[in-house]
C-alpha cells in the first residue's frame, strides 16, 4: 500500500521546491577540502530530474554541526553538485535572511540554488516533534515561498529536525529518488532476507553495534552476525580475552559495565550465530598477525587477520544475503586493508544479494575499486542503523504524514 508520495505525483513546472539533502562529506583536517563525494554524486540524480522539470529549486543541507572541525560552509558542495547535474547549482551564503529570500524570489524555471548550512540555525539542531519544528524560524520563512517540499536526506532521516520534518506539516511533500530507493530496496533485502543471512559488523561504535546485534538475531533479521574491527575487538574482550593495554586503552571509553554485560548478554544468549575473530593483525614496523590465543599484545590490534578473513569468507560465500557495516580495521593504512578488502571480495564472490552501508565502508569500498560490485550500496549510516533496529525514521514517518494530508486536503 502507497503511503508516502514520489516525484511522480506531483507536476513542478514553473513550481519551487525546496529540496533537503545529506551531502555531509568526509573532509581533509588540514585543507577542509572534501575528500568523498558520495553524497554529493547519488543526490544529483534528483536535483537533475527537477531542474529538468522546470521547477524552481532550492536545496536545503548540512555539513557537520556547530562546534565540530568539520563544520563549514557549502561553498564547495554546490561546486561539486554542479559538476555532477551538468549546470550552475548557486551557493547563497545565508539561509533565512533577506539574501536568501531574495535569491528565492528571483529563480526562474530551470534554476538552483544551495543555501548555507542549515546548522547555522540554533532551531535546526533541536529535537521537537513535527508540529513544534513546523513553527520554527526556518520554515516559517521558507514554506510561504514555496509550493513544495522533497525530501531526499535518508542519510539524515533518523534525525526529527526542522529541515527535516518541519515543512511536511504545512507544503505538500515526496521522497525524492535516493530516498525512495533506499526505502524500497533496504525493504525488500532485509523484511525477508535470502538466507543464510550474514551481517557484517565492524567500525568502532561498539554501544551501537551491541543494539544491533541484539536486534537483527531476535528479529530474525540474521542467521550470523560477524564483529570485526574495534566492535570485535570489545566483543573479544567481553569474552575474556585480554587484549593488551594498547588495544584496551582504544577502546576505554567503551569499556563500561554496562556495555560489557550487555555484550555478554549477548554471547549468552545468540551463541554460534555470532562469529569472532581468531586472529588480529598488528604493526610492528609492518603488518604481523597474532591468534587471539597468543594476545595480550604491546601495539593495539589494528585490522583482523588472514585466518578470520578465511573463516569469516566462507560463512559470507555461502550466503544468501550479505551486509556489511564498518571496516574491519585501519583499511588506510598500507598493510591494514586486507581485513576489510578481503570481506567485501567474499561478498561479492559469493552471488547472494550483497549490501554495504554506512560512509567508511563506503569510502573503503570506493578505495578498492568495488563499490560498483555490490547489490546495493548505502550511503546512510545512523538512518540505515535505525531502519535495522525496526525503529521509525522521523523523516519517512513526516512523508507519511504529508502524504495523508494531502490527500484530504484534495478532496
Amino acid at each position: 500500500m502507497k503511503e508516502i508520495n514520489t516525484l511522480d505525483d506531483f507536476d513542478f513546472q514553473d513550481r519551487t521546491v525546496l529540496l533537503r539533502v545529506d551531502i555531509n562529506c568526509p573532509l581533509d583536517q588540514e585543507t577542509l577540502r572534501i575528500v568523498n563525494d558520495a553524497r554529493i554524486r547519488r543526490v544529483s540524480q534528483t536535483v537533475s530530474e527537477l531542474l529538468s522539470r522546470g521547477s524552481k529549486l532550492v536545496i536545503l543541507a548540512h555539513q557537520s554541526r556547530q562546534g565540530k572541525w568539520d563544520f563549514i560552509s557549502l561553498e564547495q558542495h554546490a561546486e561539486r553538485l554542479s559538476r555532477y547535474v551538468g549546470r550552475e547549482v548557486r551557493f547563497i551564503d545565508d539561509v533565512i535572511g533577506e539574501k536568501a529570500q531574495n535569491a528565492i524570489r528571483s529563480l526562474r524555471p530551470g534554476e538552483a540554488i544551495m543555501l548555507d548550512n542549515v546548522r547555522t540555525l540554533e532551531c535546526e539542531t533541536k529535537k521537537l516533534p513535527m508540529e513544534e519544528h513546523a513553527k520554527s524560524e526556518l520554515v516559517r520563512t521558507l514554506a510561504p515561498l514555496a509550493d513544495y517540499f522533497v525530501c531526499d536526506a535518508f542519510g539524515a532521516a533518523h534525525r526529527s529536525q526542522c529541515s527535516l520534518v518541519g515543512f511536511q506539516a504545512v507544503l505538500p511533500s515526496a521522497a525524492g529518488r535516493l530516498m525512495a530507493k533506499e526505502l524500497f530496496t533496504l525493504k525488500g533485502m532485509f523484511d525477508d532476507p535470502k538466507r543464510p543471512s550474514v551481517f557484517i559488523i565492524g567500525g568502532a561504535k561498539f554501544g551501537d553495534a551491541i543494539r544491533m546485534v541484539d536486534s537483527v538475531l531476535l528479529r530474525n533479521k540474521a542467521d550470523f552476525v560477524l564483529l570485526t574491527g574495534l566492535v570485535g575487538n570489545a566483543f573479544l574482550r567481553a569474552r575474556g580475552v585480554n587484549l593488551g593495554r594498547a588495544s584496551e586503552s582504544v577502546l576505554a571509553e567503551e569499556f563500561s559495565t554496562e556495555n560489557m554485560d550487555a555484550a555478554r548478554d549477548a554471547l549468552r544468549k545468540h551463541g554460534h550465530h555470532i562469529v569472532l575473530p581468531v586472529d588480529v593483525a598488528v604493526d610492528r614496523g609492518g603488518r604481523q598477525e597474532l591468534s587471539v590465543g597468543d594476545l595480550p599484545s604491546e601495539e593495539p590490534a589494528i585490522d583482523i587477520g588472514t585466518r578470520t578473513v578465511d573463516k569469516f569468507g566462507r560463512i559470507i560465500r555461502n550466503a544468501g544475503t550479505t551486509f556489511m557495516s564498518g571496516p574491519a580495521g585501519c583499511y588506510e593504512r598500507p598493510g591494514f586493508e586486507i581485513g576489510t578488502k578481503g570481506l567485501m571480495i567474499a561478498m561479492i564472490d559469493g552471488g547472494g544479494r550483497s549490501v554495504i552501508g554506512g560512509g567508511h565502508t563506503v569510502g573503503a569500498a570506493e578505495d578498492f575499486d568495488l563499490v560498483d560490485q555490490f547489490s546495493y550500496v548505502s550511503t546512510a549510516g545512523g538512518a540505515l542503523e535505525a531502519f535495522l533496529l525496526g525503529k521509525p525514521l522521523p523523516a519517512v514517518e513526516a512523508l507519511k504524514y504529508a502524504y495523508l494530508k494531502h490527500k484530504k486536503d484534495k478532496k
